[in-house]
């Protein structure tokens, strides 16, 4: 029963001889986070509890979003009684009490940035103090109004068919909001034809007609500010497109006869003016056949020609039977 009561008591004077000995670092810091707009002066409220010696050092650093802790860079750091700022925001990081050695170690940063949201890491050392907690996290998040949003579509646009309108900015702190609108007197679509994500910047429209035709504008939206783009969508019927198809058609078949019929007319006119064989005096033959005479009446000619080689010999048979007659 005496060990308990012996522990206790040596655990009591322990702690009291660690606390009047000031062996202890507190640092406070928001437990909100802290939100500025972009190009404005934030500043990081750090205090801290401790007696400051010779070995007192302070380092503030930066830790971008999703990072670990021990990505950290240094922002500015003081020991040895000066100010040393550095990385890339040393020509905007400063103590806003220097020297820090009564307690507070507020940062100053100017000029604000998207590049500065992130964690900050107030880190008080004064050794032999190593007994609580000298590191202080602060969430800085700069304010920045949306950039001017791009609007795009996909999908077929065409009677029955779906599309889906997309609209996004690069830039927004906090992150924007998106809404669509229809512009113009245009009747208001059936319920469940337009669904529209107000995160994604999304806007479905589902059984199109001719009366889904028309402008449509995004709007992006923060605290800071709004941006919008606008989308002319054009829906088609496609009986129309048939049509249009089936005319064009057409036109390409007239188009390639009269193209044809041209070439015909061209190579006609050209074979009549080509020049006509001709024949010398020297070259004809008595059994040549003149130009532009057939064969069957070459061989009337011939038979012509036989008859009358064969007429005189007639003539002189007749003439002998007639003196034959005379003399009996």
């Amino acid at each position: 029963m005496a060990w308990p009561l012996v522990g206790a008591f040596l655990c009591g004077h322990l702690l009291g001889f660690l606390c009047l000995s000031g062996l202890a670092v507190e640092v406070t810091v928001p437990a909100e986070p802290v939100s500025m707009p972009m190009g404005k002066t934030a500043e990081l409220s750090c205090s801290y509890s401790t007696s400051v010696g010779d070995n007192f050092a302070l380092e503030w650093s930066f830790v971008q979003p999703g990072k670990p802790i021990s990505a950290s860079a240094p922002i500015l750091y003081f020991t040895n009684g000066h100010l040393y700022p550095t990385g890339s925001k040393a020509d905007r990081a400063n103590l806003l009490h220097n020297p820090p050695t009564g307690g507070l170690a507020t940062l100053k940063l100017t000029d604000l940035r998207p590049s500065d949201t992130g964690t900050y890491l107030c880190n008080v050392n004064n050794p032999p103090d190593f007994y609580s907690n000298g590191l202080g996290l602060i969430n800085l998040t700069v304010l920045v109004p949306p950039s001017h949003p791009l609007c795009s579509q996909s999908g077929q646009t065409s009677v029955g068919g779906s599309a889906a309108l997309r609209c996004s900015s690069s830039e927004g702190a906090p992150k924007p909001v998106y809404n669509w609108v229809r512009l113009g007197s245009s009747p208001t679509p059936p319920p469940g034809s337009m669904v529209q994500d107000e995160v994604s910047g999304r806007l479905i429209l589902t059984n199109l007609s001719l009366t889904s035709s028309g402008t449509y504008r995004c709007v992006a939206s923060n605290q800071m500010g709004s941006a919008s783009c606008e989308l002319n969508l054009s829906v088609t019927d496609s009986s129309e497109g048939r049509v249009a198809g089936t005319l064009i058609g057409v036109l390409l078949g007239v188009l390639l006869l009269s193209v044809a019929a041209f070439c015909l007319i061209r190579f006609q006119k050209d074979r009549k003016k080509e020049p006509k064989e001709t024949y010398g005096g020297s070259d004809l033959r008595e059994d040549a056949t003149a130009p532009g005479v057939s064969e069957e009446a070459s061989v009337r000619a011939d038979c012509s020609k036989g008859l009358l080689e064969k007429s005189p010999a007639a003539s002189t048979v007749t003439t002998t039977k007639s003196k034959l007659s005379m003399v009996v």
